[in-house]
């Protein structure tokens, strides 16, 4: 009663899970297990005074002004949100709205197909091959708007920006998203290419690599065309987007470039480490770009052993959807607890010998 057939009929995206029963090792959605630095949190406080009475700078300029400087683009090509996931939801609105058909990978980030239910968009999907690479010759050339992440998600394969290029320079008359929600911990982002690619937005959040998902903050760059659209949207629906403690905490995680690279450095080890560990225990490890491993076991049923770990209060993620249903997430904590998850698989195992 009193829902429109647009709420009845939608399938929410569903996050990863949250349990508060018991203490866990959570490795089931993507944080990063470093805290922000004492510099974060103490700019923080210091933001915490009588100033908060007031509405924040609706187009956050001081935000935009750092972004700017550390990508070495113009403060016209950037664009600021609560999240990547709000900044991706007003490109849906921006530069997909009514157009048939927009395309993404058919194992991807499940908030596409969402956004395309809610904003009433048609799109297609083309499939990645057998090892779940995105392959550029499976995009269909009716496409009218191409969405991806890079690395993808959740299996952590990453694309080289050459291959990116020429599927720009292929659809050069449609937008292209590239979401680099992952892209610290390994690839190499494609924000060069924003300034000569006018049809490219490039997507990145402050939550994952910056350890910052409790501030909700994202940001968009591409070409100053691309950003009013964004910005036209945004000011129909919410014209202050970014509170002032997220906007002050966003740029003090870029002035501490010494964290943010230890940080991502640590993960990168650590990930490391498991898929070595994981691929002497006999898991197919997909190789990963992203703070997280995709892997399954020949043995080990993927759904059985997300059991066996959450009752051993380890969270990891389980999807359950065709193609990968037999896979499991698993987010890069510290060491310690990738070698505590290794233990009890190792116990798994052998029970199941």
């Amino acid at each position: 009663m009193f829902w429109s057939n647009l709420t009845k009929n939608i399938t929410p995206y569903e996050s990863g899970e949250q349990t508060y029963d018991r203490e866990y090792i959570k490795l089931n959605t993507n944080e990063n297990p470093f805290p922000p630095s004492e510099f974060i949190t103490n700019k923080l406080k210091e933001a915490v005074d009588g100033s908060l009475r007031l509405y924040p700078d609706p187009d956050s300029n001081k935000l935009k002004k750092v972004i700017s400087n550390y990508y070495h683009v113009n403060i016209d090509n950037v664009f600021i949100g609560n999240g990547s996931d709000e900044v991706l939801a007003f490109s849906f609105m921006a530069f997909f709205k009514g157009k048939k058909y927009i395309s993404f990978p058919d194992i991807t980030y499940s908030f596409y197909s969402v956004y395309c239910d809610i904003f009433e968009i048609e799109f297609m999907t083309f499939p990645l091959n057998d090892r779940f690479e995105i392959k550029s010759d499976n995009i269909s050339t009716d496409s009218k708007g191409i969405i991806f992440p890079n690395p993808n998600a959740p299996t952590g394969i990453y694309l080289e920006v050459s291959i990116i290029e020429s599927i720009l320079v292929r659809f050069s008359s449609i937008v292209v998203i590239i979401d680099e929600a992952y892209i610290d911990f390994g690839g190499h982002s494609c924000v060069s290419l924003t300034e000569k690619y006018s049809n490219l937005l490039v997507v990145q959040t402050f939550s994952k690599s910056r350890s910052l998902a409790g501030l909700r903050v994202g940001f968009a760059i591409g070409n100053s065309n691309l950003i009013n659209a964004l910005e036209r949207v945004k000011n129909c629906f919410n014209s202050y987007p970014l509170d002032r403690l997220a906007s002050e905490g966003a740029i003090a995680a870029i002035q501490d470039s010494n964290y943010f690279t230890y940080c991502c450095n640590y993960i990168i080890e650590s990930r490391d480490m498991l898929a070595d560990e994981l691929l002497l225990l006999s898991f197919d490890v997909l190789p990963s770009k992203a703070n997280f491993l995709f892997v399954s076991h020949p043995v080990l049923d993927a759904y059985s052993l997300y059991n066996s770990l959450k009752e051993n209060s380890i969270l990891v993620r389980y999807f359950g959807k065709p193609r990968i249903n037999n896979y499991l997430r698993i987010s890069i904590g510290k060491k310690e607890d990738m070698i505590t998850l290794i233990k009890y698989i190792e116990s798994i195992l052998r029970k199941n010998s």
